[in-house]
């Protein structure tokens, strides 16, 4: 919205929230990938979705408004609507890290390879 009233125009205010959105989820996914600490990692991924948690409870919500006559039918569609939305926001900012264990020095995915000795060349 703030793209859209700056000028920005129809096309170009999506555009720019694309953009920024693609940003803010490559940052996260980097700070998310950075840190080893549990406790930073369940607060980065809170924060991204816990807003993507409210916003799918009002999308599926109102959608369901459309076609479901009874308001406790709505509220238990709008709820599981929260769970798949806030559940998807978590799994797309985790989904790239590898899992290392805490008493590893070494970098994920640095394994070293494997010396060929003489006799693995004379086969």
């Amino acid at each position: 919205m703030m793209a859209l009233h700056g000028g920005a125009g129809i096309f170009g205010a999506p555009l720019v929230g694309i953009v920024a959105g693609g940003v803010t989820l490559a940052a996260g996914q980097t700070a998310f990938a950075m840190t080893r600490s549990l406790i930073v990692r369940a607060i980065i991924a809170a924060l991204f979705a816990a807003p993507a948690t409210l916003a799918g409870y009002q999308v599926v919500f109102a959608m369901s408004q459309i076609g479901v006559p009874s308001s406790a039918w709505r509220e238990i569609f709008a709820c599981l609507g929260a769970v798949f939305i806030g559940g998807t926001a978590w799994t797309r900012l985790t989904i790239f890290t590898e899992t290392s264990p805490p008493d590893s020095d070494t970098a994920v995915g640095s394994d070293p390879q494997p010396v060929l000795t003489a006799a693995a060349h004379k086969q």
